[in-house]
């Protein structure tokens, strides 16, 4: 499976991409039928409590595009909602 690592407004530490691969080889060992995943984080201005979005797309061959974008207090915490938010999806074409 193909990850891919965006970071829009910030440089993304080497901590952060660890987390975001163990996630991604965790998915792709779930979901094998898994091809692409697009991690796009972005720093939103004005510096506010809420102010990390981070968006997952997930894409699988024959059943298309999964996406989802939830906003926290740091990345870590909007990746694994928004990764929870796309495997919730993927479950619905695995039940199939």
């Amino acid at each position: 499976m193909e990850v891919r690592i965006q970071d829009i407004h910030f440089d993304a530490s080497q901590q952060l991409v660890d987390f975001i691969n163990t996630k991604a080889d965790r998915m792709s060992r779930r979901y094998p039928t898994l091809d692409y995943t697009e991690f796009t984080l972005t720093l939103i201005k004005p510096q506010t409590i809420k102010n990390k979005e981070a968006r997952v797309k997930a894409i699988v061959p024959h059943h298309g595009e999964f996406t989802a974008t939830k906003t926290a207090d740091s990345f870590e915490a909007a990746i694994t909602e928004a990764l929870e938010a796309v495997e919730a999806q993927l479950a619905k074409i695995k039940d199939k």
